[in-house]
Order: C-alpha cells, then structure tokens, then sequence
C-alpha cells in the first residue's frame, strides 16, 4: 500500500516525503480552495504527487480546471494529479450556481473537455461534442503541448462509480469507505463501467482517503476523535446505502438525533466500536498496524486524513505526524 497525506504543511510534508509519502492531496472548502493549495503542495515538495482531491468539479468550466493544471505544471512538472467531486444538488444550486443535473453523465463529458485541453497541442483547435460541455477553442497559441495528468473522481454511488470505470483514470474513495463496500460495491461497479468501454478495470486507481488517528499517549482521545469525524459524515444521507450494507441504521439515527440536539458527546457515543473498526485506523501505533493488516481492501494509495471535526490544528499535526511515524515503522516490517 502507498501512502500519503491530505496537505499537513511544508514541515511536515517535508517529514513524510523523506518518510516515504508518495502523495499530497487538498480538498476544497469555504475557506480554502483545492487548486491555490496545490500549489502550496507544489511548491513544498519535490517528489510526491499533488493534487485536489477533490476539488468541486461543476463550480468550474473545462477550460478554469486545464488551465490551473497547466500553471501548476510548470511548478511540479510530472507530479501532477486532479481530483474531481460532483458535490450534492444543494452545494451546486445554492453555493456555486452552478448546472449539476444528470451529476455522471456531466462528469463523463467534463473529464472528456477537460482532457482536450490537456492533451491539446501548439496552436490547437479544441473541439469535443456534448450536452453540458460543447468546447469550440480555437486557442492558436505556443501555450500547450500533452500533460499527461491522470484525472480521478470523488465518487460513492454506484452510477459515479460506473462512470469512473467507463471514463477516469481512477477513484477516490471517501474516508467512510470500508473493505466491504471497496469489495461488495466499488469494484463491480468499476469493473461493468471499464466493461462498456473495453478498458481494464486492473488499470483503474484505486485512491482513498483513510481516517487516521494515533496517539500513544492518548489513545482514548484519539479514537474519540475518528469516532467524532465518523459521526460528522454520516449526518449527511449520501451515505445510506453504506450504512444499510453493514445495518448500521440504529446507530445513525442516534447520530443524527444527537447532531440535530447540538450534542457532540452523544454523536461520538453512537458510534460503535466495530463502525470504528470498519472505518478508522487509530489508537496507539501498535492498533493501527494491526488494523492495516487486518483490513483487506484499503485503497492502493490511502491518503491518511487526520479528523478535522473539533480537532484543532495542534492536534492535527500531531495526528500526522504519528500517521508518517506508524507507516516508517510499516516499511521497516
């Protein structure tokens, strides 16, 4: 399994590359925005890749996601990867007015518009064919020339994994993801997706972002930490089909009652020590080493994400720090 970090700074990024960390990866928020911190990432690094992972995908045309790339190019030349998320109805309709009906087919034909761009030669016409994204560029311009920069896409539901499968170069799995729903949804829906186009699935990345929590000192704090980040997530109903595989629904009732309530004590009780298993990587080191050998189907590269639900940036640094820590000692077995 490779490793990396969603962007724990310059130092510590510096800590984890020369520990091994073959990728940095920023997600994308109110106040921060994915594409300005990758090029911290780029500017901070020298080896590992770098990316949004993800950034909001219908908040921007082809032509703004290409274009961030290929300044970024010039910074982290070869080290390059983008990562895409649909984002819910809401977001797009009240944050970004912006178009996000027929969410997988919209994808498909923005990876496709946004690769024209990418793979476009000097002085290029860019045209592709579509209902959301008809690109007619007639750039004319000593301003381009391939990037070849894998595109991966955010994506839960079966649909967007299909689509995953028919047209990007891999996913990126959420930090809910369990062994079974990579085992039991994930991967057949990739597999019928690179079917319908005759691709093979085995090509298809596989990234993920891992919830990851240690501390040696206070292990107890550290699970009630990933114990928080879980319950965070699963106010949100995106999320159901994966609590109806394990048959978690009691349980996120309570979370949701307790979130409804205010009641940060209570969303974190309700999580159960197997949800944590299933889900988190955390306790002392010793734990955490036992859970990656333990679960099956962690993603190929698992971005090892820190709890950021009521964790402040003290602790959060602490959390990547014993993450780069634990996986030194992995690579040491």
């Amino acid at each position: 399994m490779e490793w990396g970090l969603p962007w724990p700074g310059a130092e510590i990024a510096a800590e984890a590359e020369k520990a091994g960390a073959a990728a940095f990866c920023a997600g994308e928020f109110a106040d921060h925005n994915a594409y300005l911190s990758t090029a911290e990432m780029a500017a901070g690094t020298t080896t590992a890749q770098v990316g949004p992972g993800i950034a909001y995908a219908f908040a921007r045309s082809p032509f703004v996601h290409a274009s961030a790339i290929r300044h970024l190019s010039k910074t982290a030349p070869g080290r390059l990867f983008l990562g895409l998320g649909a984002g819910t109805r809401r977001m797009n309709q009240d944050w970004f007015v912006a178009e996000s009906g027929s969410p997988a087919k919209r994808m498909a034909e923005l990876i496709t518009a946004i690769r024209a761009y990418l793979t476009a030669e000097n002085w290029s016409h860019i045209e592709t064919q579509g209902e959301f994204y008809p690109v007619k560029a007639d750039i004319r311009a000593p301003v381009l020339g391939r990037l070849d920069v894998p595109i991966l896409v955010g994506a839960f539901n079966k649909i967007m994994i299909r689509t995953v499968g028919r047209a990007a170069d891999g996913v990126l799995g959420h930090g809910l993801f369990t062994d079974a729903w990579w085992s039991e949804v994930v991967e057949p829906a990739l597999a019928a997706g690179a079917a319908e186009t005759g691709r093979d699935a085995a090509e298809i990345r596989r990234w993920g972002w891992v919830i990851t929590a240690i501390n040696d000192e206070d292990p107890d704090r550290a699970r009630l930490d990933a114990r928080r980040q879980i319950a965070f997530y699963l106010t949100v109903k995106t999320y159901d089909r994966l609590v109806e595989l394990h048959g978690w629904q009691a349980q996120v009732e309570a979370i949701r009652q307790a979130f409804r309530a205010g009641d940060n004590d209570a969303m974190a009780a309700a999580v159960t020590d197997e949800m944590l298993a299933e889900i988190a990587v955390c306790g002392t080191t010793g734990e955490a080493l036992a859970t990656i050998d333990r679960r099956k189907a962690l993603p190929q590269l698992a971005f090892l994400a820190t709890p950021s639900f009521l964790v402040g940036p003290k602790r959060q640094a602490h959390y990547a720090r014993a993450a780069v820590a634990t996986m030194e000692q992995l690579d040491r077995r």
